[in-house]
């Protein structure tokens, strides 16, 4: 799992984030930082207390984009994973104007499959990418070796939904308020990381074409997806596949004022944590949050936008319950007491992986840039970000 918070002030951003599954990584050479308008954009005014550490870079987080989420099997269906990278890419240098040659380094997370789908292998084979450095070929080769539960990550779901008592109406609704303040946020013009996408030989794609607000009786009338008759996780309480892209502008602060970019967040703390994939597969949230809050000398109180992903609605609502009990704190993570739930009304306010839908590269880019566009636009100073991954990481 992965996990972020971010610090907002007046002039500047301050964020810091936990994980980013895609993201494109500045530095910049050889420029000057002493520019008159370098200088007057670093006085910041004092709010709260900062993160910024003595003798340590700030990092920023310059700009992000993505293109429209959809649903797979629909207008990108024909494009190879690298085509709608491209796309991300492209679109995050024509707003961020960055030139091409001071880029250093660019770092992306994909599923590989394209490669194989280039050798000739069937669409029906998954790949995925493994990396570990050096020993990132025998990680590929101990891998094949491993065992394997033969579950899906909605398994899981569903059985943590049930040892936690989360039952089949909570996260119908929980789905529904995702779905309905991702279609308000859409509204009302706050989904401002999309960059519209040409696709080759059809039309130009300018918005996520997963949001689709429903009513608690037709979502009550979809059978359980994975344990069945019992099961409480259904496709309109679970993300969808999804195609898409996303991509973003890293680089240290000093160079981002020296080329005249207002920084939108400050990337300042993380985490990673795993637990035991197989009956807390999906409770990184609950681990890494008071791990980086301490790390950050934060508490919740302290943070004023909250973007988890949304994997399930069952998935959510029991990191809630989790994070809100002394006894799980003590038993499970040995802890004296519970870090406490994230409010909703600062919690994915403009909606989440349920509605928006789940590219698994490109989420990550997405919950920052939310995150850091909420606090521009609330006046807030700090946010938290956090996703969950298979294997039982965060």
């Amino acid at each position: 799992m992965a996990e972020m918070v971010m610090e907002r002030k007046k002039g500047a951003c301050r964020f810091k984030a936990l994980k980013m599954t895609t993201i494109l990584t500045s530095t910049f050479k050889n420029l000057s930082t002493t520019s008159k308008w370098a200088l007057r954009f670093s006085v910041q005014t004092k709010s709260k207390k900062t993160l910024a550490k003595p003798n340590i870079k700030n990092i920023v987080v310059v700009e992000g984009v993505r293109i429209p989420f959809l649903l797979s099997g629909t207008s990108y269906k024909d494009l190879m994973p690298h085509d709608l990278a491209r796309a991300a890419l492209s679109g995050l240098l024509h707003r961020s104007n960055v030139p091409k040659d001071v880029v250093d380094y660019i770092i992306f997370g994909t599923v590989i499959q394209e490669a194989a789908l280039g050798a000739g292998f069937s669409d029906k084979t998954p790949a995925h990418t493994v990396t570990m450095a050096c020993i990132s070929s025998n990680q590929a080769m101990t891998t094949v070796a491993e065992f394997s539960t033969n579950e899906t990550m909605g398994h899981s779901a569903d059985r943590l939904a049930a040892a936690f008592a989360v039952s089949r109406m909570e996260q119908d609704e929980y789905a529904l308020r995702s779905h309905s303040l991702a279609k308000k946020a859409q509204d009302e013009g706050h989904l401002t990381d999309i960059v519209p996408f040409k696709v080759p030989g059809k039309d130009t794609v300018t918005k996520d074409n997963g949001i689709r607000p429903s009513s608690l009786e037709q979502m009550a009338k979809l059978k359980p997806a994975f344990i069945k008759p019992y099961g409480t996780v259904t496709a309109a309480n679970s993300s969808f596949l999804t195609d898409g892209a996303s991509a973003m502008l890293i680089m240290s602060e000093e160079k981002a004022l020296a080329m005249g970019y207002k920084p939108k967040a400050y990337l300042r703390d993380f985490m990673y944590v795993s637990q035991d994939p197989k009956d807390q597969l999906l409770l990184g949230p609950t681990y890494a949050t008071p791990k980086v809050l301490e790390k950050a000398g934060l508490t919740m109180n302290d943070i004023d936008a909250f973007e988890f992903h949304e994997a399930f609605s069952g998935q959510i609502l029991a990191n809630f319950k989790a994070m809100d009990s002394d006894w799980f704190a003590q038993n499970y993570m040995g802890r004296k007491t519970k870090v406490g739930s994230p409010p909703l009304e600062k919690f994915n306010i403009w909606g989440g992986s349920l509605s928006l839908g789940h590219p698994f590269g490109a989420t990550g880019c997405r919950l920052v840039m939310a995150a850091a566009n909420r606090l521009r636009k609330d006046g807030g100073q700090y946010a938290l970000v956090a996703a969950c991954a298979a294997g039982g990481q965060v």
